[in-house]
């Protein structure tokens, strides 16, 4: 069996470790438990967020189109001192990430120092020239920002990925919080849990903290595609627990240079877009003409400063994975500090070198689209059959600047729930950064889970789960 960290015992392999530190007084509490009333509180906990309406799309799953998200009860557990490193090195990360869009639209000095080669912004799919000399407010293009974290190793942390174009998951975090507390109360009596709750009040106080500067009590709405988008109950769930209006582009409008929406007691001007849809949806005038989703004038609006889009148009070049190779030398070059957090070791297939590793080696590597997101458009190495390799060899071989190359990290496990009992799946970390006049996050994220034996594909898209995620405080 292959060897991994262990979140919860000291064996990497194994079950019959020393229990850690950090879980020990959860252990105690586990070990009392009865199976049935374990599986009679899993059993609440599906029927619970079935009749809320807690699904993701599973695309290609002949099962259905929706699936409720499987919740696991046996919480991810992280000490308040690894907490406090983790957090230092995600804020430090945001910032340089902000930084980097600003400078590729104003002064391109990361490029003219060469850094970054110019084409890979220019060529970039999500570099939108449009936005070139825009100012926005405190110079913010990623307001919220989902950094996934893997352990690996001895329990060293990475960075694997940076999303900072449309963040999805927060809804889940939160909801698995109050799943765990109406389940088993006494567990947060026993632990001192930091609390997570209080992330909607956080975030529309970002939101309205970069509000055009010439609006002093600013509107703050969601922007959705609409039902039928895969997170839909999020993007609701996030309105309604700021207090704002859910909308469509349908019922916006834009006049005299300035957004409104529709409401029954006639118009009213918005400031603040916290928008759930990709650039090219968002304005058929100026991006895909084809699109019923968007508000037609809303670039014109947006340019002249009258209206804040959270996130930024044109944020997807900083979560470009042909980029996050160079993130490190961001933080270096804006920041002057050296990066508290690593990223993962990565080939990037547009160098002929690093294509011809990364074909010499495809039977044990991870191979991704640089634009590729939800777990799509990969090849897991390992987990793959010859054939499965041999195609994606020639899609490589087609197009080598369409992906990048990382070695098969064993993501640290977590004791989860399954059918036999209880047994270590694997997991990763999303936390949430929000940037506005200061930088701020809740202490956790959401812990994702691979619930196949072996399986590294945490993503719900890909039928993965969700944990709890506990920072204990000192």
């Amino acid at each position: 069996m292959a060897k991994f960290f262990n979140e919860m015992t000291a064996l990497g392999s194994g079950d019959d470790g020393a229990v850690r530190e950090h879980y020990r007084e959860f252990d105690t509490w586990l070990q009392r438990q009865s199976s049935e009333r374990i599986e009679r509180k899993r059993a609440e906990a599906d029927l619970a967020f079935r009749r809320v309406g807690i699904t993701f799309a599973v695309y290609g799953d002949g099962a259905g189109t929706e699936r409720l998200i499987p919740f696991d009860t046996i919480p991810r557990i992280i000490p308040a001192h690894e907490w406090t490193a983790l957090q230092a090195g995600l804020i430090q990360r945001v910032k340089a990430l902000n930084m980097f869009v600003h400078d590729i639209y104003h002064g391109q000095n990361i490029i003219k120092a060469g850094i970054i080669p110019a084409r890979q912004i220019y060529q970039n799919a999500q570099y939108r020239p449009e936005m070139q000399g825009i100012e926005v407010p405190s110079d913010i293009y990623a307001h919220i920002a989902g950094v996934d974290i893997v352990r690996a190793g001895e329990g060293e942390f990475y960075v694997l990925e940076d999303n900072v174009r449309v963040p999805s998951g927060v809804s889940y975090m939160l909801e698995d919080r109050k799943m765990m507390m109406r389940l088993f109360p006494e567990l947060f009596a026993r632990h001192r849990i930091a609390p997570v709750e209080h992330y909607p009040d956080m975030l529309l106080e970002n939101l309205r903290s970069v509000a055009p500067p010439s609006v002093s009590d600013p509107t703050v709405v969601v922007m959705t595609p609409g039902m039928h988008n895969s997170a839909y109950f999020e993007h609701a769930f996030l309105a309604q627990q700021m207090g704002v209006e859910l909308v469509e582009g349908k019922d916006l409008f834009v006049n005299a240079n300035a957004l409104y929406m529709r409401t029954i007691r006639g118009p009213r001007r918005v400031d603040v877009i916290y928008r759930r849809l990709d650039d090219d949806f968002l304005d058929p005038l100026a991006f895909r003409s084809d699109s019923a989703l968007g508000v037609p004038g809303l670039l014109s609006v947006y340019r002249a400063g009258r209206v804040t889009l959270a996130n930024a148009i044109g944020t997807g070049v900083a979560d470009d994975k042909s980029i996050y190779p160079f993130v490190p030398d961001m933080i270096r070059f804006y920041l002057s500090e050296q990066p508290l957090l690593n990223n993962v070791p990565t080939w990037q297939c547009r160098k002929p070198e690093d294509l011809a590793y990364t074909l010499a080696h495809l039977h044990e590597l991870v191979v991704k689209e640089v634009h590729g997101a939800g777990g799509y458009g990969m090849l897991i190495g390992p987990a793959s059959s010859k054939q499965q390799i041999e195609d994606f060899r020639r899609r490589l071989i087609a197009k080598p600047e369409g992906y990048i190359a990382q070695p098969t990290l064993s993501l640290s496990a977590c004791p989860t729930y399954v059918e036999n009992g209880i047994a270590p799946r694997h997991i990763d970390l999303r936390p949430f950064v929000l940037s506005g006049k200061t930088v701020s996050m809740v202490p956790g994220g959401l812990t994702r889970v691979a619930l196949q034996e072996g399986s590294l594909v945490v993503n719900s898209s890909q039928g993965g789960g969700t944990k709890d995620t506990w920072i204990l405080e000192e």
